[in-house]
């Protein structure tokens, strides 16, 4: 897809080797996930997802990056993001609009939101893992 305007909310965009922009297909469903990353293994380690989303409620799942560090950026309202590292140290960062936090690359983040939030997510997502976020030590 070419020009725009584009709803990054429904059409995220791709950020690949040599400075490249790609605009994506309308997100929909889990299955979007594996047909980008098949859309965009030619970037390997250094492609990025840009996606915007809204949240109203905490995350059920924690998430892990392996490919490189994520940013995540509270565009309005806000969220706490939580980051629970190798040693098993948990830390937790508030958000509010126009703040950001650096998931670093292997480590496990999920998130709380309060009441309502927009995200931007600059994501590398080769080999993004999921799990279950309860029973969790870091469950806040």
């Amino acid at each position: 897809m070419i020009g725009g305007p584009l709803d990054l909310r429904r059409f995220p965009a791709h950020l690949g080797l040599g400075a490249a922009a790609l605009s994506l297909p309308e997100m929909a469903g889990a299955d979007w996930y594996e047909a980008c990353a098949a859309r965009t293994a030619a970037d390997g380690d250094e492609g990025r997802l840009v996606s915007l989303h809204d949240f109203d409620s905490d995350w059920t799942a924690w998430e892990m990056h392996p490919a490189g560090d994520e940013v995540v950026i509270c565009i309005s309202g806000a969220i706490t993001v939580i980051q629970q590292r190798a040693e098993g140290a948990v830390e937790a960062i508030a958000l509010k609009a126009g703040e950001y936090a650096i998931n670093p690359a292997g480590v496990w983040h999920t998130a709380n939101v309060a009441d309502a939030a927009s995200v931007l997510f600059i994501t590398p997502g080769l080999g993004t893992d999921h799990r279950p976020r309860s029973g969790l030590q870091a469950d806040e």
